[in-house]
């Protein structure tokens, strides 16, 4: 089928979900108000967010329609202690709390900090769960270790995502959305019984193609496109009144032009002033495309792609035993990637090719026995196994002006040294994590409870790193042969990592009477050791790896929280506050070498790193005709010790090569962060009249994996408008605008190689509009 007969199909259907108005936010009802109780699954039982003693915030479906939240990117603007960092989708990241995964470029040898679990099945690859949302029923967000509750450990805290299940009762809902940009999405969602009261099914689709936010001078194309497709289907048995199964299975296909980053500015570094940009460029006789990133103009030479693939099917069994229910969580799933990048970001041949196409799947099994009701002891016990299974073809290639802007004028002054000069990349990378997990509840009493938890858990991992270098110069001197190792050089390493690992936490809480709990929690954690798998730093003669730096130790993480969760003024406003400090051992850090032509990116423990700070979420509806939310975060991440620091950009090139970065604050994570919005209602015959505002507001944060004094990314704040009519008969239409007060900023700058000076970022959106149509019945 085509994409425009898939797109007409859909808008045949005309658009999706209404009934209630939009959820009020990220701990708030929606439509249905701040007094009524919103059911998460964080504890593996369903009950009222006030009453569970941990930090966790819920978004309703309704809620990430209403602000156009349809990808995981855009959580972050309803959840202020959430980042989430990507240059394309597999060089992403979630973290909470500015803690979870390296800043940089992604390395396969190690595992996320945050779990990210889509009904139940944990996606070992963020790049894998950049799909676009459809059916969404629920996002939770635990912030904190987890590793007792779920079946694959997380040391800052899991993204649980609930879809709507098949229906015995027949529905239809649709949506259709137009914006600038050429914006379409489409989504739609059947389910119905095909057996009375036994055989259900569900099938979802969804569509969503923009243009570019970028134009490339070059190729005149606009560049960072939306073009996404995607099918998921559910089938429930419900075999009898204890006994259930549902077997999904998704496929998603994404085809964009893109990604890059802009010109940002140029910043002096250490290299000689005959190997900074601006006299590079002059010996060019080259000018970016703009200097200005309000102008949005990029001038890339090689050819841009990020396409990707991913799919899997999952079985989830229940069997209710009475006093418990035991689930089966079988599942399995893969994701290809097949990118291209321009890498020197310019439109001058310094890299001409740059791609690490890459090929992932994986296996999981998990059993759990969770009691039901509440009980005076409350338990939930599991077993959890994943195999995974990575192969990376990497090659880069330089081009003729590789020379003079990797070597500089003296040693870069034959164009053909460089010329040519070829990297290709085998890497490959498998592990099996096995775990036996439990989290026991004693209440005592009526108001007091104590949660001991415990995690047994082994892990291996096996990886081989293979490069193989050819071309540029032949025959080649010795010193022009160091001058080509200098910047692509030939290496292969095998290595292996095993370990096991006891962890466990305990949490006090205490309920005086409703609508008031308070609770303690202390966590140890871990996150298991890494491969490094992008090539490893080399002796003093430039050649030999240092295999010693193969692999990373494990991340040992003392976690303490205290919470205070509160509803009052006759259950029409809640107040949730939680205080934390998460101190880690040996954290894993990317540590990057731009003074070569290739952006080299390494991992390295980093002694101690600390994050803490204060959240809070207030949700108020005075009325039944208006609702409101506010959710702040103070979040205080720094390197306790961190004596062997890569140096940042403005130090590169020179002769230092390492600093000392203890007591500067960590990279991607905000100071301070707020999320925020409001919705008021009018009722109409049939109907009603409605206007919404959401917004966010994150303060200056670091963008190097050093603190630097020039790769700070500025602070700055977004709102969104949308007001429309909702129909009692099911229909809903509404307008809405997005960045509407066309604020420029970037999601995060990074520098370019060779120690130029040139600093590129990545843009977020402009203002954005359109409308859009609804149906549900």
């Amino acid at each position: 089928m085509s994409r425009r007969l898939f797109l007409l199909s859909l808008a045949a259907f005309a658009p999706g979900e209404v009934g209630a108005a939009p959820q009020g936010a990220v701990v708030a009802a929606a439509a249905a108000g701040a007094a009524d109780e919103i059911v998460v699954t964080a504890r593996r039982r369903a009950e009222d967010l006030q009453d569970v003693p941990l930090a966790v915030s819920a978004v309703g479906a309704a809620q990430i329609e209403a602000t156009g939240t349809f990808n995981i990117a855009r959580l972050t603007q309803l959840q202020p202690s959430v980042q989430f960092i990507s240059s394309n989708p597999r060089n992403s990241a979630i973290n909470i709390r500015g803690i979870g995964a390296p800043f940089g470029l992604t390395n396969d040898g190690i595992e996320q900090g945050v779990g990210l679990y889509i009904d139940q099945v944990y996606y070992a690859r963020i790049a894998a769960a950049t799909l676009d949302f459809v059916d969404i029923e629920q996002v939770e967000v635990l912030r904190g270790p987890q590793g007792t509750l779920y079946g694959k450990n997380t040391t800052a805290g899991a993204v649980n995502i609930r879809t709507r299940k098949p229906s015995f009762e027949t529905e239809l809902r649709a949506e259709a959305s137009y914006g600038n940009l050429d914006y379409v999405q489409a989504k739609a969602s059947v389910s119905g019984p095909l057996v009375a009261d036994r055989l259900a099914a569900r099938l979802s689709a969804s569509f969503t193609r923009r243009d570019g936010t970028l134009f490339n001078t070059v190729t005149q194309r606009r560049v960072n496109e939306q073009d996404n497709i995607g099918v998921r289907g559910q089938l429930l048995w419900q075999a009898g009144d204890n006994f259930d199964v549902t077997l999904s299975g998704d496929y998603n296909k994404q085809s964009p032009e893109g990604f890059t980053q802009l010109y940002a500015k140029v910043v002096p570094t250490a290299r000689a002033s005959a190997r900074q940009f601006g006299n590079l460029a002059r010996l060019s006789n080259y000018a970016p495309a703009s200097t200005n990133p309000a102008d949005r103009l990029v001038d890339n030479d090689s050819p841009l792609r990020a396409e990707q693939l991913i799919a899997g099917v999952s079985l989830l069994a229940n069997w209710d035993v009475g006093a418990a229910t035991l689930t089966s969580i079988s599942a399995w799933r893969k994701w290809d990637w097949k990118p291209s990048n321009d890498r020197d970001f310019t439109a001058l041949p310094i890299t001409t090719v740059s791609a690490n196409p890459s090929q992932q799947q994986q296996w999981s099994q998990e059993l759990r026995l969770a009691s039901n009701g509440s009980n005076r002891f409350d338990y939930v016990v599991g077993a959890f196994y994943f195999h995974q299974k990575i192969d990376t073809q990497g090659v880069q290639v330089q081009g003729s002006a590789a020379s003079l802007w990797l070597l500089g004028p003296t040693n870069g002054a034959n164009p053909a040294l460089l010329d040519g000069l070829r990297s290709d990349n085998d890497i490959r990378y498998s592990n099996d994590s096995a775990a036996l997990y439990g989290k026991l509840t004693w209440n005592i009493g009526e108001t007091l409870s104590v949660a001991p938890g415990l995690r047994l858990n082994y892990d291996r991992k096996r990886g081989v790193y293979d490069a193989v270098v050819s071309g540029g110069l032949t025959p080649a001197t010795p010193a022009q042969q160091a001058l080509k190792n200098g910047v692509l050089q030939s290496q292969s390493y095998a290595s292996t990592f095993s370990d096991w690992n006891l962890s466990g936490d305990i949490t006090l809480s205490w309920k005086p009477r409703d609508g008031l709990l308070g609770y303690v929690t202390y966590a140890r954690s871990f996150k298991s050791g890494g491969i490094n798998l992008s090539g490893l730093p080399t002796r003093a003669d430039g050649v030999t790896p240092a295999l010693e730096t193969a692999n990373v130790a494990p991340e040992k993480v003392d976690h303490y929280e205290a919470g205070l969760k509160t509803r009052w003024l006759d259950g029409t406003a809640t107040l949730n506050i939680a205080a934390f400090r998460t101190d880690i051992r040996d954290f894993q850090a990317t540590v990057v070498n731009g003074s070569v032509g290739v952006i080299r990116g390494y991992l390295a423990n980093v002694p101690k790193v600390r994050s803490q700070g204060i959240e809070a979420d207030l949700t108020v509806r005075p009325v039944e005709a208006f609702n409101a939310y506010v959710s702040f975060a103070l979040t205080d991440a720094k390197y306790v010790s961190f004596p062997g620091a890569p140096v940042p950009v403005e130090l590169s090139g020179g002769a230092v090569q390492f600093v000392d970065a203890s007591g500067g604050r960590m990279p991607g994570v905000s100071r301070y962060a707020l999320s925020y919005g409001a919705e008021y209602r009018w009722p109409v015959d049939a109907g009603e009249l409605y206007l919404g505002v959401d917004g966010s507001f994150r303060s200056d944060f670091s963008s190097s994996p050093t603190p630097s004094a020039v790769q700070n990314v500025e602070g700055h704040a977004l709102t969104n408008l949308r007001g429309g009519w909702r129909a009692k008969s099911g229909w809903e239409l509404f307008g809405w605008v997005r960045n509407a007060f066309d604020v420029n900023y970037f999601e995060f700058l990074t520098a370019a190689p060779a120690s130029t000076g040139l600093i590129v970022g990545q843009p977020g959106d402009p203002r954005t509009w359109g409308a859009t149509v609804k149906l549900r019945f």
